[in-house]
């Protein structure tokens, strides 16, 4: 396990992605960064070892969500792109 001193959200770098606008492309192309996917290996190593807090499953409920919809998003884009 990592130890991440960042407490930025891991689920803020999707909002932010969303939020500046995107293209089919750009949803198809995007990867968290290295200290997003670092902290979500934190929230996930804490659940596996039952040492997740209330606030900490929170955050990784939240990023499960946004993920899923990030899947769907991109599965849509590719579609769009094939529309082209």
């Amino acid at each position: 396990m990592t130890t991440s001193i960042n407490t930025t959200k891991v689920y803020d770098e999707i909002i932010d992605f969303i939020a500046a606008g995107t293209t089919p492309q750009s949803v198809i192309d995007f990867k968290l960064s290295n200290a997003a996917q670092e902290r979500l290996e934190d929230l996930v190593y804490a659940h596996q070892t039952g040492e997740l807090t209330p606030e900490e499953k929170k955050e990784l409920d939240q990023f499960l969500t946004l993920e899923h919809i990030m899947t769907l998003a991109k599965a849509r884009a590719y579609k769009y792109i094939a529309a082209e």
